[in-house]
């Protein structure tokens, strides 16, 4: 299985950033898929996961209402929509993906996921 994220990259303070994360070797509308992110000398911290069909969907508070996440399918590829960027956003981000039989389920800790992407970096300026 292998995951690889791309789309980061250095943008001001209101800006928009789209990040997306090609798998392989899986079968994708079988997994959960979520976004990570850590910032240096913190804890790797939970962004907004997606469910298998795309149906459900979780944020973190602490970007409800600017980031988006979905999936497609077809293209096994999991996009992460972060927009109004503020300095407190840069970070690794990181996808990641767990196989699970219920359609529904989001997965919120990094504990929950066993197939990580190697990450991209977002650096926002103010």
């Amino acid at each position: 299985v292998q995951l690889q994220a791309s789309g980061g990259g250095l943008v001001q303070a209101g800006g928009s950033l789209r990040l997306s994360c090609a798998a392989s070797g899986l079968t994708f509308s079988r997994y959960v898929l979520g976004w990570f992110r850590q910032a240096p000398g913190k804890e790797r911290e939970f962004v907004a996961a997606i469910s298998r069909g795309g149906s459900s969907t979780d944020y973190a508070e602490s970007v409800k209402g600017r980031f988006t996440i979905s999936r497609d399918n077809d293209k096994k590829t999991v996009y992460l929509q972060m927009n109004s960027l503020e300095p407190e956003d840069t970070a690794v981000y990181y996808c990641a993906a767990r196989g699970n039989q219920v359609m529904r389920i989001v997965l919120t800790t990094p504990d929950d996921y066993n197939y990580w992407g190697q990450g991209t970096q977002v650096t926002v300026s103010s």
